[in-house]
């Protein structure tokens, strides 16, 4: 296989093709996380491994993450209701299914920005699911 570019390698800081899903995922130590629909049994137990006291199934208020599960594009309208549950500084991880026809990235995004978010990280969750990160903008903070 030809080297990469050098415009393409990332210094080895930058580099997170080496790194956990849940470091990818930005999940810290004593983080007040929620998981809503999200199933996946190696991301919960990385995750219980990491936040033991974290909510499954229920909203907590001031999360500094939640977890969303979006099969359908239907389950996005609740990502407004979400918004209002995270810190200033918090995210919400919307977790589909990929290459779909009935929920495409777009529809992720819109459902974002209807909500007031700004996307601004993506990351392969499993062999069948994305995960996009939303966050409240800057300037609403």
């Amino acid at each position: 296989m030809p080297p990469k570019a050098p415009w393409k390698t990332r210094p080895p800081e930058r580099d997170y093709s080496h790194r956990a899903l849940i470091d990818k995922l930005g999940v810290k130590v004593g983080q007040r996380i929620a998981v809503l629909g999200v199933e996946d049994a190696e991301f919960l137990k990385d995750l219980a491994d990491r936040v033991p006291e974290y909510s499954r199934g229920r909203l907590i208020a001031s999360t500094d993450l939640i977890f969303f599960s979006a099969e359908a594009c239907e389950d996005l309208s609740r990502l407004k209701s979400l918004a209002r549950s995270i810190s200033k500084s918090g995210g919400i991880w919307v977790v589909y299914p990929k290459g779909q026809k009935h929920i495409r990235e777009i529809d992720v995004i819109n459902a974002g920005k209807s909500a007031g978010l700004t996307d601004n990280k993506v990351c392969r969750f499993s062999e069948t699911h994305t995960g996009l990160r939303f966050v409240i903008p800057v300037a609403k903070r």
